[in-house]
C-alpha cells in the first residue's frame, strides 16, 4: 500500500509538469480527488487493512492527499499568472500604430451666415441688439404702425399666448425698444428667432432667424440705404453681384423696398432658380415711417432713418446653393458636415 501511494504521488508530480492549461489541472483533480479518484478510493479500503496497518496507512494517505492540494493549487496560480500576462500581451496597446481620426464638429450654416452679418455691419458702424422672443402685441404690431386689420395680427398667422402676448414674428421689435431707451444717433442690427404660422416645406418654416437692421440720424437718406445693403450683398455674395431696388410696402417704412441680387447661378442670364428673370429676393427696407418715430418720441422733422429686414435662411440658401429650408433644421450630419 505505501508503494503504491508513493507511486501515486510520483505520477501527479509527473502528468502537473506536463499540464499548460486549467482544464488538465481540473482532470488531475478528479482522477485522484474525485468521488472515484484512486487516493478517494484508497481511503476507502482503509477498513480493510489490519488494525495495525491502519493508522499508519491513514496517516500517510492523508498527508498525500493534502501534498496533492498544494501541489494543484501552486500549479494552478501558476497556470492562471501564465495565462493572464499572455492575454495583457495579446490586449496591449501597440503605440507606433497610427491614432484613430475623430470626427470634427463644424459650424451650423445659419451660424455662418449671422457671424458673417454680424461682422459686416459691425465693421461699417452698426452695434448688434437683441430683443426677447416672447413679445407684446404693441412691440410686435402696433409701435410699428401695422393697423388692428393686419393680416399679420390674425391668429392663423400667428402664435398668441393671449390677446396681449405672442411669440414675435420678426426682430423689428427691437428697434422700438431700442430707440425707446436711446435718443438719435441709432445704428444698430437685431438678430434672432421669430415665429409664424407657417406650414413647413421648403421655402417655410413656423420658425426661422431674421436680421433686423436700423439707422437714426439728421440728414439719412435713401441713398445712404442703397450704400449700406450694397456693402453687405458684395461682403456676403461678392463684388460681382449686382443689386436691385423694387417698390414695395411695408407698414413701418416710406418709401419701401423690395431688395434683390443678380442670380448667383446664371450671373444675371435667366434660369430655374430665379424664374428665369436673373434675379433674387433678399430682403425688403425703407425709410422709417414717421408715424413710427412719434411712436418713440423721435421728432420726424429733425431726424430720418432707414431700416431692412431679411431671413437669415433665405440669405444661406442663396450664399451656399441649398434648395430646401428643412435641411438646415433635420440635424442630418451628411448635409452638416458639408460646412
Amino acid at each position: 500500500m505505501e508503494k503504491k501511494i508513493k507511486k501515486i504521488k510520483e505520477e501527479i508530480i509527473f502528468k502537473l509538469n506536463s499540464v499548460s492549461n486549467l482544464k488538465g489541472i481540473e482532470k488531475i483533480k478528479v482522477e485522484y480527488l474525485g468521488r472515484k479518484g484512486l487516493v478517494t478510493l484508497l481511503l476507502r479500503r482503509l477498513g480493510e487493512l489490519s488494525i495495525q496497518e491502519r493508522p499508519k496507512i491513514g496517516q500517510l494517505l492523508n498527508q498525500t492527499k493534502r501534498e496533492i492540494e498544494e501541489l494543484l493549487e501552486i500549479k494552478t496560480i501558476e497556470i492562471e499568472k501564465l495565462e493572464k500576462n499572455k492575454k495583457l500581451k495579446e490586449e496591449s496597446i501597440d503605440v507606433t500604430l497610427p491614432g484613430k481620426k475623430s470626427d470634427r464638429g463644424s459650424i451650423h450654416p445659419i451660424n455662418l451666415v449671422l457671424k458673417k452679418t454680424e461682422e459686416i455691419f459691425l465693421n461699417i458702424g452698426f452695434k448688434i441688439e437683441e430683443g426677447p422672443e416672447v413679445e407684446l402685441d404693441y412691440y410686435n404690431f402696433e409701435a410699428l404702425n401695422i393697423p388692428k386689420d393686419h393680416p399679420a395680427r390674425d391668429a392663423q398667422d400667428s402664435f398668441y399666448l393671449n390677446r396681449e402676448i405672442l411669440l414675435r414674428t420678426h426682430t423689428s421689435p427691437v428697434e422700438i425698444r431700442v430707440m425707446e431707451k436711446q435718443p438719435p444717433p441709432v445704428r444698430i442690427i437685431a438678430t434672432g428667432k421669430c415665429y409664424r404660422r407657417d406650414a413647413a416645406d421648403s421655402t417655410h418654416s413656423p420658425m426661422f432667424h431674421q436680421i433686423e437692421g436700423l439707422a437714426v440720424d439728421r440728414d439719412i437718406t435713401f441713398g445712404d440705404l442703397k450704400g449700406v445693403l450694397t456693402v453687405f450683398v458684395h461682403r456676403m455674395f461678392g463684388e460681382d453681384r449686382k443689386v436691385r431696388f423694387r417698390p414695395g410696402y411695408f407698414p413701418f417704412t416710406e418709401p419701401s423696398a423690395e431688395v434683390d441680387v443678380s442670380c448667383l447661378l446664371c450671373h444675371g442670364k435667366g434660369c430655374r432658380a430665379c424664374g428665369y428673370s436673373g434675379w433674387l429676393e433678399i430682403m425688403g427696407a425703407g425709410m422709417t415711417d414717421p408715424a413710427v418715430f412719434n411712436m418713440v418720441g423721435y421728432d420726424p422733422e429733425k431726424y430720418s432713418g432707414f431700416a431692412f429686414g431679411m431671413g437669415v435662411e433665405r440669405i444661406a440658401m442663396l450664399k451656399y446653393g441649398i434648395n430646401d429650408i428643412r435641411l438646415f433644421f433635420e440635424n442630418d450630419l451628411r448635409f452638416l458636415k458639408q460646412f
